[in-house]
Formats: C-alpha cells, sequence, structure tokens
C-alpha cells in the first residue's frame, strides 16, 4: 500500500489543525440523520461540545460514554439535520467498513492537545 498523497509542512499543520481529547459525556440516537449516526457531548476539560459520530455500527451507547476520543475542535460548526456537530471525533475504517474511534492508550487530562 502506497500512500500518495503531498507532504504538508509540520508547522502549518500544528498551527491549523487543532485535535483535543475529550471524553463522551452523554451519548443519544439520532434518527433524523440520513446514515446511522449518535448525538455526543465531548468533555474538553472545561469545555463541552457537541458531535455527530458515526460510531453506531461498533458501540452501543453505554460502551462509549466515558471514553476519551479524539477530536479535531477548530473545523467549526457543520449543521447536519438540525443538530450542530462542534467537532468532529476522529475514527479509522476497520478494513471491513466500520468506524473505529482513536483514543489515547492510557487516560490523559481531557482537553490535552494532540501533537
Amino acid at each position: 500500500m502506497g500512500i500518495e498523497v503531498p507532504d504538508v509542512d509540520p508547522a502549518a499543520f500544528l498551527e491549523d489543525v487543532e485535535m483535543r481529547v475529550g471524553e463522551i459525556t452523554s451519548v443519544e440516537p439520532f434518527p433524523e440523520a440520513r446514515k446511522p449516526l449518535y448525538k455526543l457531548e465531548v468533555d474538553f476539560g472545561g469545555e463541552t461540545r457537541q458531535s455527530a459520530a458515526g460510531l453506531t455500527e461498533l458501540y452501543d451507547p453505554d460502551d462509549l460514554r466515558g471514553r476519551q476520543v479524539v477530536a479535531v475542535v477548530n473545523l467549526g460548526t457543520v449543521t447536519i439535520a438540525g443538530f450542530e456537530s462542534e467537532c468532529l471525533v476522529t475514527g479509522v475504517d476497520d478494513g471491513g467498513g466500520d468506524v473505529v474511534h482513536l483514543q489515547p492508550e492510557r487516560e490523559v487530562p481531557n482537553g490535552a492537545r494532540v501533537y
């Protein structure tokens, strides 16, 4: 597998993209969305943001509550079926089409920046 993507300047990436670790505090179904999504509330240590996340295939709501995730927090707000998604919870395709969310290998403070 080759990665055929042009390089970016590391300093520019760290200036432009801000990723933080947050803890999922609330998970609700999102039946209004066209795709299977959850409405999440994520605590970034003093600030809570909401996100529409496609983690429904692998995770029940009880599996997600209390878990830390890595999220992009400076993409602005995107409205999905009337819901304002304020951050992007990151994930990776598991090879079978399901999304596995990214999380730190051990607990870190909510709001910790990803470098």
